[in-house]
Parts: structure tokens; C-alpha cells; sequence
């Protein structure tokens, strides 16, 4: 895998773990992503400062908070996710296997591949 991959996996991974924390609870604080992510918080401090550069985070010193094209990237990505796990669990993989591996796939796939599958699961 290149570094750019590695890099949009890395923030993809961070932007849906903000996105499905802020759906559970109202504040996202920093521990609460390195909890989610099993990372440290200097990991998390590393990827908020990127993300915010990238304009898809912003903080208010103790929160963080998507941007609306930060939300916009978390919510495909997220569809992305839910879509493969779905496909897998309804091919016979197992829960833990079909939600690990759409944790890896939703960044290989191609948009083709995943409207295949979405397709699929809508029939």
C-alpha cells in the first residue's frame, strides 16, 4: 500500500470513528476516540491537528467536531462500511470477521465494486 493510501485509511479510520461516536453521545472528547480506534491520545492529537488542517475537524479545546464536508467524508465512508459488512454477513461470514474486514476493504474497493454489493443487498 502506498502513502497516500495509508494516509486516507488512517483519516477515513479517524472521521468514522468521530461520526459514529457523535451519533452515541454528544460530545466527542479526544480519549474517546483513542478508546474507539484502541490508539493512543497522541496518535489521536497527530490525526485531529491533519484533519483539522484539512479542514474536516474543529475543536473547541475539549470537543471535536466534523465539519460539514468532514461529515459529508464520514457518512460515505461509514455507507461504504456498513454496505460491505452487510454483504459479507449476508454471504455467511461471520459478525466479527464481516465487520473486521469491511474495516480493511472500505478503503480498497472501488466505487463499482460497492454499488455491486449495495445493489445485491437491495434486491
Amino acid at each position: 500500500m502506498n502513502t497516500y493510501a495509508k494516509y486516507n485509511q488512517s483519516s477515513e479510520d479517524y472521521l468514522e470513528s468521530i461520526l459514529t461516536i457523535s451519533k452515541e453521545q454528544e460530545a466527542v472528547h479526544r480519549i474517546d476516540v483513542a478508546k474507539k480506534m484502541n490508539v493512543s491520545q497522541a496518535a489521536v492529537n497527530k490525526a485531529v491537528k491533519i484533519l483539522c488542517a484539512g479542514g474536516y475537524v474543529y475543536e473547541d479545546g475539549k470537543h471535536l467536531y466534523l465539519t460539514e464536508s468532514g461529515k459529508a467524508y464520514a457518512e460515505r465512508v461509514y455507507e461504504k462500511h456498513c454496505i460491505i459488512r452487510d454483504f459479507l454477513l449476508k454471504n455467511g461470514v461471520s459478525a466479527a470477521n464481516a465487520e473486521e474486514d469491511a474495516c480493511h476493504m472500505e478503503h480498497l474497493l472501488s466505487e463499482e465494486t460497492v454499488q455491486m454489493m449495495k445493489n445485491f443487498l437491495h434486491k
